[in-house]
């Protein structure tokens, strides 16, 4: 539990709702105050500061288009404003934008590797100098098993979260010898509003690929997240962490 005297910003982007809302509740169960961050669900993300609130935690919601470095400056600020400097940041923001690779436009390429992977490299960016100053950060970016396993119809968000990877490691090798950890979680299939509209058979395809035969579930996913901020894994940076129920074994 954070103390008073230490205490601890987190911001959670794709905060309003699915594994977003869940880790900003879990975060602040473990004391640290939240950030929660949304692009257009701002009836959510209060929400989500509500629940908060009413579990004796402190949350404020704050509006951030990671595809815009303007955006995510007002976002910072507006943290450091009301909060304090970003001690933890979660990078959850994510969207879809499916199709087969000789029918992908350029339009869903890039909007999807924009938000998903050039988003988490603004926010990173952004929350770098206050973590230095103090000397203490955690970084979590929430990737996927198609990062690894690769999804037909998906290669732009596959790229995207393949990326990830990549973008998470060189920021633990250059900022690691300074107290900053970073981490991947990668989940698989989790009931969540981007998996609410699959058909019975697309479902059941799915499960029957997951080692334990059901779809996860969005505070499983958290309490990962959670355990990566804690200072119990303050001994594990650069790592990929599968919460997939055992669909990405051996990738």
């Amino acid at each position: 539990m954070v103390t008073d005297n230490e205490r601890r910003i987190a911001f959670v982007t794709g905060g309003s709702k699915g594994i977003g809302a869940a880790t900003s509740c879990a975060l602040a169960r473990s004391g640290l105050y939240v950030a929660v961050g949304y692009a257009s669900d701002e009836v959510g993300a209060r929400q989500v500061v509500e629940d908060i609130k009413s579990s004796g935690g402190i949350a404020i919601a704050v509006h951030c288009d990671v595809t815009r470095v303007d955006s995510v400056e007002n976002a910072f600020a507006e943290i450091e404003r009301t909060l304090g400097k970003v001690a933890v940041l979660v990078n959850n923001g994510g969207i879809t934008a499916d199709g087969l690779i000789m029918r992908m436009t350029d339009e869903q390429w890039s909007s999807v590797i924009e938000t998903n992977l050039s988003g988490a490299f603004r926010t990173i960016r952004r929350a770098t100098p206050g973590m230095l100053k103090h000397r203490y950060g955690r970084i979590i970016n929430v990737s996927s098993a198609s990062g690894q396993m690769g999804i037909a119809g998906q290669a732009n968000y596959s790229a995207a979260k393949a990326g990830l990877v990549g973008l998470t490691r060189s920021f633990a090798r250059e900022l690691g010898s300074r107290g900053i950890t970073a981490n991947i979680v990668a989940p698989g299939p989790i009931d969540t509003a981007m998996t609410d509209g699959l058909t019975d058979e697309w479902r059941s395809q799915a499960e029957a690929q997951v080692a334990l035969r059901r779809f996860g579930t969005p505070i499983e996913v958290a309490d990962v997240i959670a355990f990566l901020c804690s200072p119990e894994a303050s001994y594990i940076t650069g790592a990929i962490i599968p919460v997939d129920g055992g669909l990405a074994m051996g990738h």
